[in-house]
């Protein structure tokens, strides 16, 4: 009877146990084909990150495209765009002016876009360079590849009040974002106001850049829609 009456009370206990429905865990954002990809401006190049390579993923998944005075990037896979020409050295600044037209339409949470500097080995295994990129939710990120991914700004992205936010999903929202190397820091300004200011010392050497003269050009996560104009150096 004892041993009844434990087998029952174990049954009982057991169905107050909560059931993991491991279905309803949510799922990776997975980055979409886009329609008509591509990279369709002359002299220009680009490469996805090794993840998105990893799974399959190409060029062609992603667009690049002139629109006017504008460069027009719909993206697919995280992805990065140069013009092997576009070459900086010493003390410069490289910005453009990104707009998302429509916040978000392409995704369900912010994704970032920005400048980046300092390629080295570029469409290689061995690939070096820096972004700033920002976020249509007032933060930004600072990051390298040297070649593998390593932090400047930290493990997540940072809030600033410089950083523009839209005011809801599929609204506009623009940001001027620019990278300087001048003398011994590296600095990200966003809409004119220095946001991250970095020893060069802290991102140039082993498993991070080869230096911070190279190539420079723009960059994009995945599942985004953005406008880019005004890309350009000044010394």
């Amino acid at each position: 009877m004892r041993r009844t009456c434990l087998f029952v009370a174990l049954i009982a206990a057991a169905s107050l146990i909560p059931v993991v429905n491991f279905s309803q865990t949510p799922q990776q954002e997975i980055s979409r084909a886009v329609e008509g990809g591509g990279v369709k401006v002359s002299g220009w190049t680009g490469q996805n990150d090794a993840k998105e390579a990893q799974a399959g993923m190409t060029l062609n998944r992603a667009k690049f495209a002139k629109e006017g005075d504008a460069f027009h990037v719909v993206t697919g896979p995280a992805v990065t765009y140069w013009n092997p020409k576009n070459k900086a050295s010493g003390d410069y600044t490289v910005k453009a002016t990104f707009t998302e037209a429509k916040y978000m339409n392409l995704n369900d949470h912010p994704h970032p876009y920005g400048v980046m500097i300092g390629g080295n080995d570029l469409g290689t295994d061995k690939q070096t360079y820096l972004y700033c990129a920002a976020y249509g939710n007032g933060t930004f990120i600072v990051r390298g590849f040297g070649p593998a991914p390593f932090q400047v700004n930290g493990r997540r992205a940072s809030a600033d009040p410089a950083v523009n936010k839209a005011s809801a999903k599929d609204q506009p929202v623009t940001q001027e974002i620019a990278l300087s190397v001048k003398g011994d820091k590296v600095e990200c300004a966003i809409n004119n106001k220095v946001v991250g200011s970095y020893d060069k010392a802290s991102v140039v050497g082993e498993g991070k850049l080869k230096s911070t003269d190279g190539i420079y050009g723009v960059r994009f996560g995945h599942n985004t829609e953005v406008m880019v104009k005004g890309l350009k150096l000044s010394k």
